[in-house]
């Protein structure tokens, strides 16, 4: 039996995720998704169209999930974690739980837990111990190595990698191709730019950049 499935966002990262719910049923003997559509506050006319030719369909605003059935779920499909945790608490009150989609060509190590709304891009690779919190996103490739924390809304883009024991704070962004270096901490909110290699910890609410990061 299939359980309805709406994405949030129908920018290029909302149909990426879309795009990982129709992977799962693929690989699967039964389909677990029914994607009814996606939803958009403000969606764009060209981003309107690239949803059209993916045969998906657009149903409206965000507050379209509000009178959703039960059964129905949400995923956010926002790369932003700052913007994802704000859709998040919008959304928190209505009747459509989040789902969690995992990539088939994603690896996920033995006791690893992760929360509601969690997304593992393809490549993404997770090895073992490791505690992820609600709605975190791993984008291609991207990398998270033993005993490490991710906080709620934590985004890891692609091809970054986040080594083992790190403590990466609520909203924290890790940019495409940056290293956090083992045992470190970054702390909430903070970035983590394209291509940094941070080797210290990094404070609450900054923006960190280059080799080493600062």
């Amino acid at each position: 039996m299939t359980t309805g499935l709406v994405v949030i966002g129908c920018g290029g990262h909302g149909r990426e995720v879309l795009t990982i719910a129709r992977a799962v049923n693929e690989a699967s003997l039964r389909p677990r998704w029914h994607l009814l559509g996606v939803v958009d506050d403000r969606p764009t006319e060209e981003n309107l169209k690239r949803l059209q030719r993916l045969d998906v369909p657009y149903l409206g605003d965000v507050a379209w999930l509000r009178d959703a059935a039960p059964d129905v779920h949400h995923v956010i499909g926002i790369g932003d974690p700052r913007i994802r945790r704000a859709v998040a608490r919008r959304v928190d009150g209505y009747p459509t739980p989040a789902a969690s989609l995992v990539h088939p060509a994603a690896t996920i190590g033995p006791d690893t837990r992760h929360g509601p709304g969690f997304v593992a891009f393809p490549g993404a690779r997770v090895t073992t111990n490791v505690t992820i919190g609600r709605h975190v996103h791993l984008n291609q490739n991207a990398t998270v190595g033993h005993d490490s924390t991710l906080a709620d809304f934590v985004g890891v883009n692609p091809l970054a990698a986040v080594s083992g024991d790190c403590d990466l704070a609520e909203g924290v962004l890790i940019g495409t191709t940056a290293a956090v270096l083992q045992g470190l901490r970054v702390g909430r909110d903070s970035t983590v730019g394209a291509g940094a290699c941070v080797v210290r910890d990094v404070p609450d609410q900054v923006v960190v950049k280059g080799v080493p990061a600062r």
